[in-house]
């Protein structure tokens, strides 16, 4: 077969010319980017702290306000049991520890069982088995945690039989960052071996199935270091580093999956290597890049939220695909470069009839019916969603093995004093001001009871305890009543179920801007991918059916405890408030992923003159096995990460999971070549002045002679005859299909 040497065009093809050029430069800036992420981009596990999930909200700023009164940073909490409380070693042990703690700098106020006062009864527990010693911390930092801690735990050593468990914020923040870097690491740990078994068994060498994950490496690299400056900018959550890290190794073997595919496809049709290199940039590159701009448009959606959560998951997001999205444009050929020629091509190209194109004939025989069955099917999956709880877990995010977790599961059931109340009013006056307004909300529904604090400046805290759950419906309903009679006085109302509500109205009030956002953009630029408004419109409507069935299933495992024993988590009876906004942003990103690996395939058909179900019936075929191998790689990674502890982590990966499997299985080799065929060539319909606009960007030919015009990036040396019949035959030709095909033209 004679090897194809025509030099292309455009900038896809110019950056894949260049990275195999220059590949050694180009490696060697990556080894750079690697290094460096792993030597300090790593850091950022230690640097990200808690974000507010509620910010700028009334929640979050009454919060502050009592913070900012108080002088501690948190603290400790330590669960002393094994021993009676009234033992005289435990008691001997428990005080000097307490005059120990109070001189280590950074901390302050130590109270414990034996400290006298209403204060210290409460920390003794109902049966007198266990207690509580509380130490509050002035400083910030691990030091002063660390020493206390660490004084705290020679409590067991002293005392044989006894034994401490440490909790408390600072405690539990501490473990959530070294869990969740713990996490991180498990899953690539998982994720790296299994993949490349799966991608040996796609490529059938070991060579071309290594180049994907040493692009997926070098994208993690560079991922750690932008999130690392991130830090520096907005406080960044420790559950914002395992999603983007996911996000860009899930993300990075597709894309490089995507292009070494190309690659061989092109060696097969008898490419040299650099011409291989420069057509699968041209092709496979503008695919990557348009289905990384879509990603990152999803992800751009969560700028609209004002919670730094949102706003540092998108940050990171779309940081993290701008790195991976270069490294698949530019390592990728580079490498190519150095092994391209020992990689084991096709020996014939993929056949347009197999497996996928007998599946989309099936489906075009009862198009209708097949699509109403798959969208009844993603409906069922989406219904539980309506039901779904959303709550702030707190120490729930981690296992009951965990010290923090334990504490606190211990101090809500044996230590009623310790608990907090559900509401927390801050009160702008004194504290007979606040009196007054206790009495004022005293006999409110719902309240079961109301509790003064001491005056800190010009605030004092009230509490309210209500009837049932603290996030409940209850006792949101209380916080509503308390936001619209005040009594007169400048509160703040703040607490566990104020910051689900705020958060719920957040999500009501800017969750339709951001959908909007998100949806403009994409179809924006899958109408410049296509220069179709029927196609767009289509894939969000689809997009959203495989996102609902996500969230509903998200909803039966982790808010109904579905598989539960399976996953090793215990359920919350709800779901963290933040994850189904997150799984939006992300799921709908990598759906669209799909779509345009689909569409882009049935493009170059139908540019090429074949009608319609037999344009959609061989792009599926041509596209289905990297379709399905990389929603197996993405579920996969999915799947490693949420093997992990943190309760967050794996309502991310699952939710992911599920998405990618649907989007991958039923909507691509179903429901998009169902709809499709009923909508024949009014697929590709757009009105007159739009189809003017995307024709600027497009290949056009001229009226007297079925010419391309000089603008076409189709090779010069390729024209087809003039007269209608000629340029007919020459658009169906094989000759054609293989000069216009890998340019996208």
């Amino acid at each position: 077969m004679t090897a194809r040497s025509t030099r292309l065009g455009g900038p896809f093809a110019a950056v894949g010319r260049f990275s195999f050029r220059h590949r050694r430069w180009v490696f060697a800036v990556w080894v750079v980017v690697l290094v460096a992420g792993l030597v300090f981009g790593t850091k950022v596990f230690n640097t990200a702290a808690p974000a507010a999930k509620a910010a700028g909200s009334e929640s979050a700023t009454g919060s502050a306000l009592l913070a900012a009164a108080d002088p501690t940073s948190g603290g400790i909490t330590a669960l002393v049991s094994g021993k009676p409380v009234d033992d005289p070693a435990l008691r001997t042990a428990v005080t000097a520890a307490a005059v120990d703690l109070s001189r280590i700098p950074g901390v302050g106020q130590v109270t414990d069982p034996y400290s006298g006062g209403s204060t210290a009864a409460g920390l003794r527990s109902s049966d007198g088995q266990s207690g509580v010693v509380q130490v509050d911390l002035t400083g910030s930092g691990n030091v002063p945690l660390d020493a206390a801690s660490q004084r705290l735990r020679e409590i067991a050593t002293e005392v044989p039989g006894a034994s401490v468990q440490l909790g408390g914020e600072q405690v539990l923040t501490q473990q959530v960052q070294q869990q969740t870097e713990k996490d991180t690491e498990l899953g690539e740990f998982i994720t790296l071996p299994v993949t490349l078994l799966v991608m040996v068994l796609i490529f059938g060498g070991f060579l071309a199935a290594g180049l994907p994950l040493v692009g997926a490496v070098a994208s993690i690299g560079g991922a750690f270091l932008a999130l690392l400056g991130f830090t520096k900018l907005m406080p960044i959550d420790p559950s914002v580093l395992p999603i983007a890290t996911v996000l860009g190794l899930g993300l990075s073997i597709d894309y490089a999956l995507l292009m070494v595919n190309r690659f061989r496809e092109e060696r097969a049709h008898g490419a040299s290597v650099a011409d291989a290199v420069e057509r699968t940039s041209a092709t496979a590159g503008r695919t990557i890049a348009f289905s990384a701009l879509t990603v990152a448009a999803a992800l751009s959606g969560l700028f609209v939220f004002v919670s730094p959560i949102f706003r540092a998951v998108g940050a990171a997001g779309v940081s993290v695909v701008v790195i991976t999205v270069l490294s698949g444009l530019t390592l990728v050929p580079a490498l190519l470069g150095f092994v391209g020629g020992r990689i084991k091509a096709p020996l014939k190209p993929v056949p347009d009839d197999g497996v996928f194109a007998r599946t989309v004939r099936r489906v075009q025989r009862r198009p209708l019916p097949v699509a109403l069955g798959v969208a009844g099917v993603l409906l069922a999956l989406a219904a539980p969603f309506a039901f779904a709880h959303p709550q702030n877990a707190d120490a729930q995010v981690l296992p009951k093995s965990f010290s923090s977790r334990a504490v606190a599961d211990a101090l809500a059931s044996r230590f009623p004093a310790l608990e907090p109340s559900a509401v927390t009013v801050a009160v702008q006056g004194d504290t007979a001001q606040a009196e007054v307004y206790a009495a004022h909300i005293r006999d409110l529904p719902g309240v079961d009871g109301v509790s003064v604090g001491p005056q800190t400046g010009q605030l004092v805290s009230v509490g309210v305890d209500v009837k049932g759950s603290s996030e409940g419906a209850t006792a949101q309903q209380v916080v509503s009543e308390l936001r619209a009679d005040r009594g007169g006085l400048t509160t703040w109302v703040t607490g566990d179920a104020a910051t689900v509500l705020d958060f719920k109205h957040e999500v009501a009030t800017r969750g339709p801007w951001a959908l909007g956002l998100v949806a403009v953009a994409t179809f924006v630029l899958l109408f410049l991918m296509t220069g179709s408004v029927v196609v767009p419109l289509k894939a969000l409507l689809m997009n959203m059916l495989s996102l609902g069935a996500s969230l509903g299933v998200l909803t039966l495992v982790f808010q109904d405890g579905w598989l539960s024993g399976l996953l090793g988590f215990s359920p919350t009876g709800g779901l963290e408030a933040w994850i189904p906004v997150l799984v939006f942003a992300f799921a709908f990103g990598l759906s669209m992923d799909y779509e345009v690996f689909l569409l882009s395939r049935i493009k170059e058909l139908h540019e090429q003159g074949y009608p319609c179900r037999k344009a959609v019936e061989r792009g599926v075929q041509r596209s289905g096995r990297i379709i399905t191998s990389a929603g197996l790689l993405m579920v996969v990674v999915f799947a490693g990460f949420s093997t992990g502890d943190m309760l967050d982590i794996k309502e991310i990966g699952v939710a992911l999971a599920v998405a990618v499997l649907v989007d991958a299985t039923l909507v691509r080799m179903l429901l998009v070549p169902a709809t499709m065929t009923m909508f024949g060539s009014r697929n590709w319909w757009a009105p007159s002045w739009l189809k003017r606009l995307h024709a600027g960007s497009a290949c056009t030919t001229t009226r007297r002679c079925r010419r391309w015009s000089s603008r076409c990036c189709r090779p010069r040396a390729s024209r087809p005859r003039c007269g209608p019949s000629g340029a007919r035959r020459w658009r169906t030709s094989e000759t054609y299909r293989r000069a216009v095909e890998p340019l996208n033209c």
